[in-house]
């Protein structure tokens, strides 16, 4: 089975285990999935099963939502209600304030990661080290903050959307956010993926790959014979010539090519669209 949709992972499981729950699901051994989620946190979780594996880098998963409450005064390491040791009770504030702090992350934001992450130190886990004990020091990263939306203070719980680039730690906003209200502690106590690029969820109903693509059509003017059996394919017989991927469509298949140094090659080969 060859399939691409988009999944609802609950809370307190991690992605892998996910995986191998729809796997077992729907009856088959191949499958993967993009943009892990931790197993605190719930959502949207992109699916590929089959060959359809192999399409996630060409998809539109870019920005990304996100809906998080952070709960002023929560003291954790990791930023989250796993490793609560504390809770500070923390004076109400205004509510404009409130809001000032969360439209104030737009833009490029840059800061440090949660130590309880999946980066790599040497090759590892950064998760991995903090939970053996180990001093952990993460280089600072960059991330875009598109959009920002306060949707509700209930003190001392502040729940909130963003909408940000490829691995922004939705975790480190929550601490951003409670420093710039002058509060020094402050951790998630819930975490939601509502969107992948253009991918919500919707009941894991497959989806049409051809309108997933996030790179150009370009049409093959050849033999189409040459494109049956994945024979070379040269440049002029190509409608866009210039360098970059493309897809091509087959009709129940497509193929990813890559043009380079004016010469084609398969990125992809004969992929079925369903």
């Amino acid at each position: 089975m060859n399939r691409l949709f988009v999944a609802y992972k609950p809370s307190g499981i991690g992605s892998n285990l996910f995986l191998s729950q729809l796997k077992r699901k729907y009856q088959t051994k191949k499958a993967g999935f993009s943009g892990t989620l931790d197993p605190f946190a719930k959502g949207v979780l992109l699916i590929g099963l089959g060959s359809h594996t192999k399409l996630f880098r060409f998809l539109n998963k870019t920005p990304k939502t996100y809906r998080a409450t952070l709960w002023l005064g929560a003291v954790s390491e990791s930023l989250d209600t796993e490793m609560i040791r504390h809770v500070e009770i923390i004076q109400a504030l205004d509510d404009l304030e409130v809001l000032r702090a969360v439209k104030s992350l737009e833009g490029e934001l840059e800061y440090e990661p949660p130590i309880f992450s999946a980066k790599k130190i040497e090759g590892v886990r950064a998760y991995d080290l903090a939970r053996a004990g180990k001093d952990v020091v993460l280089n600072k990263i960059h991330s875009t903050i598109y959009e920002t939306k306060l949707i509700h203070y209930s003190h001392p719980f502040i729940t909130f959307e963003a909408t940000v680039s490829e691995g922004t730690y939705i975790r480190s906003l929550g601490r951003i956010i409670a420093n710039r209200l002058r509060v020094d502690d402050g951790s998630l106590s819930a975490l939601e993926r509502l969107s992948e690029g253009q991918f919500r969820y919707n009941n894991e109903f497959f989806l049409d790959i051809k309108k997933s693509l996030n790179i150009p059509l370009n049409n093959y003017l050849g033999d189409t014979e040459n494109l049956k059996y994945g024979r070379v394919l040269a440049i002029e017989d190509l409608e866009i010539q210039e360098e970059g991927f493309y897809w091509l469509d087959n009709g129940d298949n497509i193929s990813i090519i890559n043009i380079y140094d004016s010469s084609v090659k398969y990125e992809l080969g004969r992929i079925d669209v369903c």
